[in-house]
């Protein structure tokens, strides 16, 4: 009668081997499957959503000679 260690070894050099090959193949396969091109680049752009809310300086030409939106609107565009 073989011991614990041995079943446990000879199940997870086998059939747990394939079991997670193909958990990972499947994953892979979901991350990168037709279609999810929008999803994904719409997960990347989420940080850059408030970015266009910032707060802004109504009539500021950038003239004054200690400007403080001026590095706020360079960034912007």
């Amino acid at each position: 009668m073989q011991d614990t260690y041995s079943i446990l070894r000879y199940f997870a050099d086998s059939w747990m081997l394939l079991t997670l090959t193909g958990i990972f193949l499947g994953v892979c396969f979901w991350a990168f499957r037709p279609g999810s091109r929008a999803l994904h680049d719409d997960a990347a752009n989420t940080i850059f959503r408030d970015a266009a809310e910032l707060p802004r300086v109504s009539g500021c030409a950038n003239a004054c000679p200690d400007c403080t939106c001026a590095p706020l609107l360079e960034k912007l565009q």
